[in-house]
């Protein structure tokens, strides 16, 4: 396993709630704007700002067949983008079950 791909799934692993973000994305920041209203706690790393952001976007890919940013986990669950965050009617729930709440 890559070191990208091992970082990416330590994160994932060690975090209720993982937003791999860009710092300068419109998609990110609603994410994270959404997580906050809901007093998620969650751990966010900005791609854009790290050496290595390229490979563990890549690694991402590899992982979830998603290029883009935001790349959102929830209890090790890959829940997919912003888009697919925001449409969720059960979000309390899983935030709750993941221990984010």
């Amino acid at each position: 396993m890559s070191a990208a791909k091992t970082k990416a799934q330590e994160i994932i692993d060690g975090n209720a709630v993982a937003v791999f973000s860009k710092s300068y994305c419109p998609y990110c920041k609603a994410t994270k704007s959404l997580l906050d209203s809901a007093g998620a706690k969650y751990y966010a790393l900005e791609l854009d700002q790290v050496p290595d952001g390229s490979e563990i976007q890549a690694a991402l890919q590899e992982l979830t067949s998603q290029r883009t940013v935001p790349n959102v986990f929830i209890g090790r669950k890959h829940i997919g983008g912003n888009s697919d965050l925001q449409g969720r009617s059960d979000l309390k729930e899983l935030l709750s079950s993941a221990g984010a709440l």
